[in-house]
């Protein structure tokens, strides 16, 4: 008997098995793969992906959840099982000596999954490919163009180190419980080199977060306490921006420009 879904820990497992079949196809595993799994859960997609990879560390972090994936995954050997939260495991240490880049697969609780990413692309140099099933919502996020309502901080962070992707949707029916919306499943590949060049990411970053934390207002008043103000109007003459631009409107690159500047 599998231990229930615990409410607490945002735990909804994908009962459907042609999406879950879809997920181990869609990420094109291959038999020299090294893939790390997050929120293993009871194994049913463990299992499915050991059967393409070479080997499958499987973490997860609730203690009853792990016996029975322990149990439903005894038939591959290719299965190693980390009991552990993912936001305190050092892939360093785990994956840092590898010759190859490993790929994350994962349905993580919504709730955390925004510090996931960001642990995640800490270790981007050991990563090649990130694929995780998010909140609908969040995945618009994450893909989100300059100019439209789900364009932010975090969407300009993620672009910044990846390109991202959704590969396809997920009915909430699909889960045990069903959540209240439904869900996408997402496809972050590590860019070899970031997205633009910048001279001090810190800034850089400070900037975006800047800029977004006020986002109604136009650029000139939500960056007054960040950016000086003669380099703000430089910013406007030398790129032929107009100086009432609202956040939203900016690509990557604009960013880029004025940190630089």
């Amino acid at each position: 008997m599998y231990p229930k879904p615990k409410k607490r820990l945002g735990q909804n497992f994908l009962a459907d098995k042609n999406i879950r079949k879809k997920i181990a196809v869609s990420c094109q595993l291959q038999k020299t793969d090294i893939v790390l799994e997050i929120g293993a859960g009871r194994g049913e997609i463990t299992n499915l992906i050991a059967e393409h990879v070479d080997t499958v560390y499987a973490v997860e972090f609730d203690k009853d959840l792990w016996q029975a994936l322990k149990d439903s995954t005894q038939g591959h050997q290719n299965i190693k099982i980390i009991k552990a939260d993912i936001l305190k495991l050092d892939l360093a240490r785990h994956f840092g000596s590898l010759r190859q880049k490993i790929k994350v697969i994962g349905n993580v609780p919504y709730y955390i999954t925004s510090p996931i990413i960001a642990h995640l692309l800490g270790y981007r140099d050991i990563i090649g490919k990130i694929f995780l099933t998010v909140q609908k919502e969040f995945a618009l996020r994450i893909c989100a163009k300059p100019g439209s309502k789900d364009y932010g901080s975090f969407s300009c962070f993620v672009q910044y180190y990846c390109l991202p992707r959704v590969m396809f949707s997920i009915k909430n029916t699909s889960f045990n419980p069903a959540p209240k919306v439904d869900s996408s499943f997402l496809s972050l590949e590590i860019r070899d080199q970031p997205a633009v060049k910048v001279k001090d990411e810190e800034y850089f970053f400070k900037v975006i977060r800047s800029a977004f934390n006020k986002r109604r207002k136009t650029l000139r008043n939500s960056l007054r306490e960040t950016v000086p103000s003669e380099k703000l109007e430089k910013f406007f003459r030398n790129y032929n921006i107009n100086a009432n631009i609202r956040p939203e409107d900016l690509a990557l690159s604009d960013f880029a420009h004025l940190a630089n500047l």
